[in-house]
């Protein structure tokens, strides 16, 4: 099992240990995303990050990459087969 199953097992245990797979729809995946995107871009709202706001953003990227996930595994698909074909077609869609 590599690290990142660890992670989505760990993400997956938390969930249902307290019944939230019910809420965890496709809908409401992507809107936590949008959520926590939004709190990510509070510590950018008014100026530069400052040190004290690094924990905060790390935060929030936690969230956001803990609902993708979900969601991601909910659709059963591949992270690094995922990846690449977005890179290769970001590659194609913006060539050196």
């Amino acid at each position: 099992m590599d690290r990142l199953d660890k992670v989505i097992n760990r993400l997956k245990t938390f969930r249902d240990e307290r019944n939230w797979q019910q809420y965890h729809t496709p809908e409401n995946l992507s809107k936590s995303i949008v959520l926590e995107a939004s709190e990510l871009l509070e510590n950018f709202q008014y100026s530069e990050l400052n040190k004290e706001d690094v924990h905060n953003v790390k935060e929030e990227l936690a969230d956001i990459f803990a609902y993708g996930l979900l969601l991601m595994e909910h659709y059963d698909f591949d992270f690094e087969a995922m990846m690449h074909e977005k890179i290769t077609k970001n590659a194609k869609k913006y060539p050196k």
